[in-house]
């Protein structure tokens, strides 16, 4: 006799963000488990996660090594679905895409986050 097996929901497909993070951003993440980004400062009203990992290499290492010291580029996976209410922004050229997420929205946006946050590279 057998025992059945559970049904296993499918997986929703995800998309995968990079975010140029300076070190007090990241250690921020880290006190939140890799699991979640901070709330935004009065002075931050969106977060910018780019959809690219190379235009996110760029700003880790050219302006937030100059301004921190060190730049480091974060991986993570967000829900597919979710990710439709953000229109893609070109900030620049071809290649240069980001997501405005409002910062009230941030909450939302974490919640939809499958996995945690991984550090891809960093810079000094």
């Amino acid at each position: 006799m057998t025992t059945p097996q559970p049904q296993r929901e499918p997986q929703r497909p995800t998309t995968t963000l990079w975010r140029p993070t300076g070190p007090e951003e990241l250690a921020l993440v880290r006190a939140l488990d890799w699991r979640a980004w901070p709330p935004r400062l009065p002075e931050q009203p969106i977060f910018y996660p780019v959809l690219n990992e190379d235009y996110a290499i760029r700003i880790a290492r050219d302006w937030n090594v100059k301004h921190s010291g060190v730049g480091h580029v974060t991986r993570f996976e967000v829900d597919t679905a979710f990710l439709a209410r953000y229109p893609v922004r070109q900030a620049g050229g071809r290649t240069i895409l980001e997501l405005w997420v409002p910062a009230e929205e941030l909450d939302d946006f974490n919640a939809h986050l499958v996995g945690p946050i991984t550090v891809t590279h960093t810079f000094r």
